[in-house]
């Protein structure tokens, strides 16, 4: 059954599975962790308040049959025991349908939670994790080869991720052009690793040999990933590379890593296949070339946005997530903002009142903090502060709901932060947030000051604020 499978990946599948399984007890893992306070019942953005204005054929998902916070958190530890399962190579001990049916399980779980997380799920890395581990389903397990057609729907994926990544940039921003972006990008990306500000100190000559590669890895290698081998594994190690150096330079919550895991499936390992292979069965052999030439065909909105002089990236096309078109930073700010938040617990508020400030976990905030690694492990609340940086308009859905249970003390909430500065049992008597302009200090500064970071005032950006209906403490 040559024309069907390829023997010679059979380490490779093996690698790219085990490491898929990996990024899904991650992504299931920081749903148990946050869904409470982003879109549990008391939510900033409750589930059962989407689900009852949204069809369930728009957004499918288990959770329109009946949510509850248990509910919830059932399916998600669920994924992080189906996921753990995986990774240990539970699918290698049952029958091929039986693993197919596992494999089945975390992409039916995490898209029911994608379909109704809302801003708070809105990021590329979701849909990706979804296409990518529905092809993972038709994968197979020992007791077949992998299949040659899916092998191909894996390194098309990654074509789409890379090459529609190059296209955004060079039609968006015109730094990317000029090889200039990353003399801000690392000090204006979403949330800095604890190696961004060495990056950003960087020669500026460096940086522009940084974009010039990437540029390189984006637009060029994708198209060596349908050349045979090494010249493909030659391409995907590249990109393998390529992702690493952004791994140290950022926190990108899971993109890197499952851009690393599809690269493994175009690596030509070492063969480890048994001498003697057994044959696909024929339903299988159907399934995978049925489910196959669907892919393929709703690849078509996916390519013609591509290649549109109006590329969007990050969107899906079908609610099931099967194919999407991605793409990143196809504009870079030149300088970073920062929403302040913070609260005083006297009766009326001043300026010169006891304010005391909010510490997120990932986000910048004491500019003597110094980042800490997060990725592959994904800060929501942390990302969309970002987004509320740049315009109040990112966070008019949610930032409402988010002063008012910091007025409650809220223990959900407070777990998502760093510090809260008031004591369980005592909330502030007003929350007020501000606007903040950030920039990296510089080596004399640092070693001055301790600080990594400047910041300088720049306008109010919510009023005090304390809960309506609460009478003044006397």
């Amino acid at each position: 059954m040559e024309w069907f499978t390829a023997p010679e990946y059979w380490l490779s599948r093996l690698v790219f599975q085990r490491a898929l399984a990996g990024v899904y007890l991650v992504a299931f893992l920081t749903a148990a962790l946050q869904f409470r306070a982003l879109i549990g019942e008391r939510g900033m953005l409750p589930v059962p308040r989407y689900v009852a204005r949204v069809p369930f054929k728009a957004a499918p998902s288990l959770f329109h049959f009946r949510y509850s916070d248990r509910l919830f958190a059932v399916c998600a530890w669920s994924g992080c025991a189906v996921s753990a399962a995986l990774l240990a190579g539970l699918d290698g001990l049952l029958p091929l349908w039986g693993a197919m049916l596992l494999w089945l399980v975390p992409w039916a779980l995490y898209l029911s939670i994608v379909n109704v997380g809302q801003t708070w799920y809105s990021f590329g890395w979701e849909s990706l994790l979804l296409e990518v581990g529905f092809l993972a389903v038709l994968l197979g397990n020992d007791e077949v080869a992998p299949p040659i057609v899916v092998l191909f729907l894996l390194r098309w994926i990654l074509f789409r991720v890379e090459f529609g990544a190059g296209l955004i940039k060079m039609r968006g921003d015109e730094c990317w052009r000029k090889l200039t972006c990353l003399y801000h990008h690392h000090e204006t990306q979403p949330m800095p690793g604890p190696l961004s500000w060495f990056f950003h100190h960087l020669p500026r000559p460096l940086h522009r040999v940084e974009v010039a590669a990437n540029h390189f890895t984006q637009l060029v290698v994708p198209f060596l990933l349908f050349t045979p081998q090494p010249v493909a594994t030659a391409a995907a190690s590249l990109m393998i590379l390529t992702q690493l150096w952004l791994v140290l330079s950022g926190n990108f919550s899971w993109l890197n890593w499952i851009t690393i895991v599809l690269a493994l499936s175009a690596l030509r390992l070492p063969d480890s296949a048994p001498s003697a292979v057994p044959d696909a069965p024929v339903w299988y052999q159907a399934v995978v070339l049925a489910v196959s030439a669907l892919l393929l065909a709703l690849s078509y909105r996916p390519v013609r946005n591509m290649i549109s002089r109006r590329q969007v990236m990050n969107r899906s096309f079908d609610p099931l997530h099967l194919v999407n078109t991605y793409g990143a930073f196809g504009s870079v700010s030149r300088v970073r903002y920062e929403v302040v938040i913070e609260g005083t617990d006297e009766d009326v508020p001043r300026e010169d009142s006891d304010w005391r400030e909010y510490e997120f976990k990932g986000k910048p905030g004491d500019p003597r903090r110094w980042p800490r690694q997060f990725a592959p492990y994904h800060l929501r609340l942390d990302w969309l502060m970002w987004f509320a940086a740049l315009s109040p308009a990112y966070a008019g859905s949610w930032f409402g709901a988010l002063v008012e249970r910091l007025l409650e003390n809220d223990p959900a909430t407070l777990k998502l932060l760093r510090r809260s500065p008031f004591p369980p049992e005592t909330p502030p008597r007003y929350v007020r947030a501000r606007l903040f302009r950030y920039r990296y200090t510089t080596w004399h500064e640092l070693r001055e000051t301790g600080a990594c970071w400047k910041r300088t005032y720049v306008r109010e950006y919510m009023p005090p604020t304390r809960l309506a209906g609460v009478s003044q403490r006397l």
